[in-house]
């Protein structure tokens, strides 16, 4: 039994150091005070200090940002109301087609996606740029939004909203006011994972972009093949920050919704059993 128990601790260490273990190695070398990123010469952060005054790094980071900021708006907000169609009106026409394409890009490949929507973009003679990109990674995005919603939508208590419109409350009224509030931190997680899935990706962004519109990946992506500086290190090393937090983020307000769930589902159940008393003892 405990020679079962080491070796699967033995291959998860493996596993797991085959994974991080070359992240870890590029966040040490990205404090390198050497110029050549092989040979460790000192500790210094002179190197992220050459990243935010490098203008190229930095017009292609804040680009990022603005397509990842506005697409993950894009596909939590559709993202919203398809999990509300798959939840609340059951077996609708086109149900099944609808499903599939909200769930297709969770299975397809990305090069699949991104060299659709090129044809897509050429066929219909839009420039590529900025807005392209965006509605490119709100498509790659959105299924991962509607899995989160959906997934909380599915457990909640339609009790709470059913008796605010018995109340005389309209639906829309009711779905800002009861719905939504409950269903924020399912939301928040959903907007964070869409933020930071666009802020790393390459292959669809490098389909679907044009002037003015390059990436932080791409802009990596491209010095890379010339020759990896430490410069490379301190941008990989922060963009693996910002991804990290946003995971991190989404994680914590998942849990905090499955808790505050289960806490209101307790306080139910304790009603109830307090009204079921209270019904004996009359």
């Amino acid at each position: 039994m405990h020679r079962g128990n080491a070796f699967r601790t033995v291959v998860l260490l493996l596993g797991l150091g085959f994974l991080y273990l070359p992240i870890v190695v590029l966040v040490i070398y990205s404090f390198n005070a050497s110029r050549l990123v092989t040979v460790w010469g000192g500790f210094s952060i002179q190197w992220y200090v050459a990243l935010f005054a490098n203008a190229p790094l930095m017009e292609a980071a804040w680009t990022s940002l603005k397509i990842a900021t506005l697409s993950a708006s894009l596909a939590t907000v559709l993202g919203t109301l398809a999990a509300l169609a798959l939840v609340r009106h059951g077996r609708f026409g086109g149900r099944s087609l609808f499903t599939g394409l909200i769930y297709a890009p969770l299975v397809m490949p990305e090069v699949i996606v991104g060299l659709a929507l090129l044809l897509l973009f050429v066929s219909v003679g839009a420039d590529r740029g900025l807005w392209t990109v965006v509605v490119a990674h709100t498509t790659l995005t959105l299924c991962f939004a509607t899995v989160i919603i959906q997934a909380r939508l599915a457990s909640f208590d339609r009790a709470l909203e059913e008796a605010a419109m018995d109340l005389g409350c309209p639906p829309a009224k009711t779905f800002f006011t009861i719905t939504l509030p409950l269903i924020a931190p399912a939301v928040g997680a959903a907007f964070l994972l869409a933020f930071t899935l666009s802020l790393d990706d390459l292959v669809i962004a490098s389909f679907t972009t044009g002037p003015g519109a390059t990436t932080l990946p791409m802009r990596i992506y491209s010095q890379v093949r010339l020759g990896v500086t430490p410069e490379i290190n301190a941008a990989c090393t922060v963009l693996i920050a910002f991804v990290a937090v946003g995971l991190g983020l989404s994680f914590i307000l998942t849990r905090s919704g499955a808790r505050h769930r289960d806490e209101a589902a307790g306080e139910a159940s304790a009603d109830a059993v307090a009204e079921r008393h209270a019904e004996v003892r009359s």
